[in-house]
C-alpha cells in the first residue's frame, strides 16, 4: 500500500503553535482512492522541531471533554511513529522547498 501526505499551512494565527493540516492519501491497494484527514502538524512545547496530532472524535463523560483516537496501533505501538515520521518528512520537505506554500509529499 502506498500514500502520499498533503500539507496545508495553518494561515490562521489560531489555535496558537498549529503550523498546519495534513492528509494521507491511499493511492495504491484496497484503499487508493480514500484520504484520512485530521493530522495536525503543532510546534513543540518542549524544545525546537514539530510533533503530529492523529484523527480523533472529542466527547464528554460526566462534564469532562475527552478524545477517541481514530488511528491506532493494533499490536505495535510503535507502528503510530511511522505515520508521524511520513507527516513531519512531507512538512519539512515544503519548508525547504517554499514555506509560504501547499503541496503534497
Amino acid at each position: 500500500m502506498e500514500i502520499e501526505v498533503k500539507i496545508r499551512r495553518n494561515e490562521h494565527t489560531t489555535p496558537v503553535g498549529k503550523l498546519a493540516d495534513a492528509e494521507v492519501h491511499f493511492t495504491s491497494g484496497v484503499l487508493a482512492g480514500l484520504k484520512l484527514v485530521g493530522f495536525g502538524v503543532w510546534t513543540r512545547r518542549d524544545g525546537p522541531g514539530c510533533h503530529v496530532t492523529f484523527p480523533a472524535r472529542q466527547f464528554t463523560v460526566h462534564g469532562e471533554r475527552r478524545s477517541f483516537a481514530l488511528l491506532r496501533a493494533v499490536h505495535d505501538p510503535s507502528a503510530l511513529g511511522q505515520i508521524r515520521a511520513c507527516v513531519i518528512d512531507a512538512y519539512t520537505a515544503l519548508d525547504r522547498v517554499d514555506p509560504h506554500s501547499e503541496a503534497g509529499v
